[in-house]
C-alpha cells in the first residue's frame, strides 16, 4: 500500500485538489443562489435566454411584448 500511494501522490494530490475547487465553486454557486444573485443583468432587449427563470420574467415579457406592438 505504502509503494502504490508514493507511486500516485502526485496524481492524489492533484485530484484533491480539483475535488476542492469543485467544491469551492458549488458552495458559491449555492450562497448566491440563496442571497438572490443570479446573472441575468435585467437587461430585457439583450435577453439571450428567453427570459426563462430569470429574476426579472415578468418584466422583460411585458417588455418584449411593448417591442412587438411598436413594430406593428
Amino acid at each position: 500500500m505504502g509503494a502504490w500511494f508514493l507511486a500516485n501522490y502526485v496524481n492524489i494530490l492533484l485530484i484533491l485538489a480539483v475535488a476542492g475547487l469543485v467544491t469551492l465553486l458549488i458552495r458559491s454557486l449555492i450562497r448566491d443562489k440563496k442571497a438572490g444573485k443570479s446573472a441575468c443583468g435585467g437587461n430585457c432587449a439583450a435577453c439571450g435566454g428567453a427570459c426563462a427563470g430569470c429574476a426579472y420574467a415578468a418584466r422583460c415579457r411585458t417588455a418584449k411584448a411593448g417591442k412587438k406592438e411598436e413594430r406593428a
